[in-house]
């Protein structure tokens, strides 16, 4: 009998055939590699990203929001090893291990006022569906049965189940699905660039914003709505900070119609914005809070729904469940990461280099905008989005075929060959996102920003 080779014993240079044979890519055009390689990244090191070829790329999106203290970190594979053989796996059915236990008295410690019960899942958009179905129940064993309906912001990333994509306010990711689970409602986000209200005053536009939710709230009427989901930092779109007031003025909204507030900081937390978690940046207490990505520095799948006494308080009683969970949520191993990560995170004062060097990256950034096609610089901490523009007086925009020709058909690609993996993207307008490892420094932001300079110098001439 003939042993079968198996898929890259060839080596290297098989693995871009035989990815486009057999893997399934998310979020991708497959026609795209019908003449040409898939990317394969071999290895990490620091900021950087190696492919199998040896090439050397700057991970400037943290491989998707999500690798906090950078790659090759060996504290965290010894933890995952560590943790390996001591209980591989174990699920949190009606039991508990060490690492889930240790992990939620952490984060429930260091969480903006009472959110002490972790309900752990295994990614962002799993604690955003979460969020939901607790939000649910919750009103009906509290003697509210209609209040089921969410509120969130237009353009506004949430993931991709069924339940989360009806949270989710970009059209584009959602039509192939419809129809999806009703009860979604869209207010306006907080895209200053844009405005059209306000457009000459921040907090007038902020607080405008901030009270779309309440029009929205009565609209479909105060005893039907149960949660409003926000970033503290938008991510669709390309990074809208929050304008000064905005949150206040929620939190107000939410308290005056008994309407839960979620803070989803999937890509937020543990850094993104130089704090532990976003809401404690901007000054409001949520009623729950969804995390993932950065938890564990992108080293193990794990996410989490952080959950105040209250909402924890009807399910203490009778024969009361939480009807909700999953094989691999709190898996013992993707804790033990976490636990390792968040040790590495505060050992190296991570959150305060963030905060000293946000005004850093940002000027260094800020250069871009003499370029004819930079529209626009916006964002917090380590987490940016650059809008492209045809017109810097009139903010003109791409059309689609410009989009299509320009975005897609050049830059992606461009600056990924020029060494600097980020996200070029125009789910709402043209935007380069950028949201690197928390360890990088002036001469990270430098590289960034002449990568960026070469290949946006080119994309205008195309236009």
């Amino acid at each position: 009998m003939t042993a079968t080779a198996h898929p890259g014993t060839a080596g290297p240079a098989a693995l871009p055939t035989s990815a486009r044979d057999h893997l399934w890519l998310h979020f991708a055009r497959h026609s795209a590699f019908a003449e040409a390689d898939i990317p394969v990244i071999e290895r990490g090191e620091g900021v950087y990203v190696y492919d199998t070829n040896g090439k050397r790329y700057l991970d400037g999106l943290a491989g998707l929001f999500a690798v906090q203290v950078g790659h090759g970190r060996e504290e965290l594979a010894q933890a995952a090893a560590e943790q390996t053989r001591k209980l591989a796996y174990f699920p949190l059915w009606s039991h508990a291990h060490p690492a889930a236990v240790e992990l939620a008295e952490r984060l429930a410690a260091d969480a903006p006022g009472d959110l002490n019960r972790v309900f752990f899942t295994v990614s962002g958009g799993e604690s955003v569906e979460t969020a939901w179905k607790l939000a649910k129940q919750y009103f009906k064993l509290t003697g509210k049965p209609t209040k089921h309906k969410v509120i969130s912001r237009s353009m506004a990333y949430h993931g991709t189940s069924q339940g989360a994509l009806s949270i989710t306010g970009i059209p584009g990711a959602k039509a192939d699905f419809e129809p999806l689970v009703p009860s979604a409602i869209k207010v306006p986000n907080t895209n200053f660039y844009r405005a059209r209200e306000h457009a000459d005053d921040l907090v007038a536009f902020g607080l405008w914003a901030a009270d779309q939710i309440e029009q929205a709230i009565l609209m479909e009427g105060p005893e039907t709505v149960a949660a409003v989901f926000l970033e503290p930092l938008q991510n669709t779109g390309g990074c809208f900070p929050p304008p000064p007031g905005y949150w206040q003025r929620v939190r107000e909204i939410c308290d005056a119609y008994d309407v839960l507030l979620v803070s989803d900081e999937v890509i937020c937390a543990f850094g993104r914005l130089g704090h532990d978690f976003g809401a404690k940046r901007y000054g409001y207490q949520p009623d729950m809070i969804t995390v993932a990505k950065g938890l564990t520095s992108g080293y193990a799948p794990l996410g989490a729904v952080l959950a105040s006494d209250r909402l924890m308080e009807p399910f203490l009683h009778g024969h009361n469940i939480f009807m909700h969970g999953s094989t691999y949520g709190g898996h013992p191993v993707s804790c033990a990461v976490a636990l390792a990560n968040l040790d590495l995170i505060e050992g190296e004062g991570i959150y305060d280099h963030v905060l000293a060097n946000e005004a850093a990256f940002r000027a260094t950034l800020d250069k871009l905008r003499d370029l004819p096609i930079v529209g626009d610089v916006r964002g917090a901490g380590f987490f940016y989005g650059i809008e492209l523009v045809k017109d810097k007086d009139t903010k003109l925009s791409f059309t689609a075929e410009e989009s299509e020709r320009v975005l897609r058909g050049y830059l992606s690609s461009a600056l990924f060959e020029n060494g600097l993996y980020c996200r070029a993207d125009d789910r709402a307008e043209p935007v380069v996102q950028l949201s690197p490892p928390l360890i990088c420094d002036q001469s990270h932001f430098d590289e960034m920003e002449q990568i960026l300079r070469v290949s946006l110098e080119k994309a205008w001439q195309l236009l």
